[in-house]
């Protein structure tokens, strides 16, 4: 398969042509390798993309890996750097990649609805119905991978809107209730959150299932329509405007038709990330979400970004140029192309601000297990 028919190709490139790579310390990621590799080894693999890396071409690195000091980025460096061949995924376009942030928000929840709590986390409906090439049928586009199961087999799925209006009323499939229609978008748009109850109990829920009408971001309309600046657009630029309309509220979010639902997750240690679409923890500044139609989770990536500058707390790494060893642990409805990430921050609201304003170019870099890249560089060189 040509890199021109898959609209992006795979160029080697030396460890000494990636900028910040010996300054970087990747330490963090080792936990993560070795989580990914308890997975693998005790669950299942994870299901390959185009580029075809499989859990086989993965598993002797994490195993590798899983016998390095935890907390010794050097070492980690020196193995990639004899273990893998790197590659710049090149779009063919010319465009360059593209990143964004997400992180997981703190909500204050009821598990009861009332005058203060009346908006809900959902959990997957039992006639919501996963959708192939099999079962999908012909008057559903191939892009849907979930539907409504009907006596003909399958339909749409009833979008943001008739969901919000009371389509899944009285079927008892709520989670938990928020204050505010925005606050429960938003933990759609980043796919899982931290619940706080009022008697101090903490719960997490993440991503289980969607609806399956493409995701429409709403900072895309806001911007068409002029409310907002190209160069003011920000997550936090998005909820002050909706704070400052409330009367359209409601059709600024139904622009996205995509609608997300979860399930109740472990609440394990509140110091990591949430479980995502790896089924490992996710780890601040260090986990990104993927196009998981064409990367493999647990894969490494390096990400530099010559105008993204920090990704830490104020003080740390500031002014730097973003370049850091990552792993593919999550992916989502928005992260679509060969070069497109959505790095990780972390948990709170401080992990928010540092997420809503991040949307830069990148440079993406893949690192392959050397028995596996003339594979790959075969069919995307």
């Amino acid at each position: 398969m040509s890199g021109e028919a898959t609209k992006f190709r795979l160029e080697p490139v030396g460890f000494d042509q990636l900028l910040g790579w010996d300054a970087d310390d990747p330490s963090a990621l080792l936990p993560a390798m070795a989580d990914c590799l308890d997975y693998l080894t005790t669950v299942k693999p994870y299901r390959p993309g185009q580029l075809g890396l499989t859990a086989q071409d993965l598993m002797p690195l994490l195993e590798k890996a899983a016998a390095l000091p935890r907390a010794d980025g050097d070492a980690l460096r020196r193995l990639l750097e004899t273990e893998c061949q790197v590659f710049r995924v090149v779009r063919t376009d010319g465009k360059a990649g593209f990143v964004t942030a997400f992180y997981e928000p703190d909500i204050e929840v009821s598990d009861h609805p009332d005058d203060l709590y009346r908006f809900p986390f959902y959990r997957r409906p039992d006639d919501l119905i996963d959708l192939d090439d099999q079962s999908r049928p012909g008057n559903i586009d191939p892009s849907y991978v979930f539907g409504l199961k009907n006596d003909d087999g399958a339909t749409y799925y009833p979008d943001r809107q008739a969901i919000d209006q009371g389509f899944l009323q009285g079927r008892g499939l709520e989670i938990a209730w928020a204050k505010s229609k925005v606050d429960v978008f938003f933990v759609h748009v980043q796919g899982a959150a931290r619940l706080r109850y009022p008697d101090g109990r903490v719960g997490r829920i993440t991503y289980a299932a969607k609806a399956g009408h493409p995701f429409s971001g709403i900072g895309g309309l806001l911007l068409k329509r002029g409310e907002i600046a190209a160069e003011a657009m920000s997550m936090q630029a998005i909820r002050a405007w909706l704070a400052s309309h409330p009367d359209q509220v409601d059709d600024v979010l139904w622009h996205n038709r995509s609608y997300i639902f979860f399930r109740e997750a472990e609440v394990g240690d509140l110091l990591r990330g949430p479980i995502a679409a790896a089924k490992v923890p996710l780890v601040a500044g260090r986990s990104l979400a993927v196009d998981r139609t064409i990367h493999t989770f647990g894969f490494p990536f390096f990400i530099h970004s010559q105008t993204l500058t920090s990704q830490d707390p104020p003080g740390l790494d500031s002014g730097k140029p973003f370049a850091r060893l990552m792993l593919a642990l999550d992916t989502g409805s928005a992260i679509v192309g060969p070069a497109r990430g959505d790095i990780f921050t972390g948990s709170g609201d401080e992990a928010g601000n540092l997420a809503g304003a991040v949307r830069n170019d990148a440079d993406f870099y893949i690192l392959i297990p050397k028995q596996a890249a003339k594979r790959v560089e075969s069919r995307f060189g």
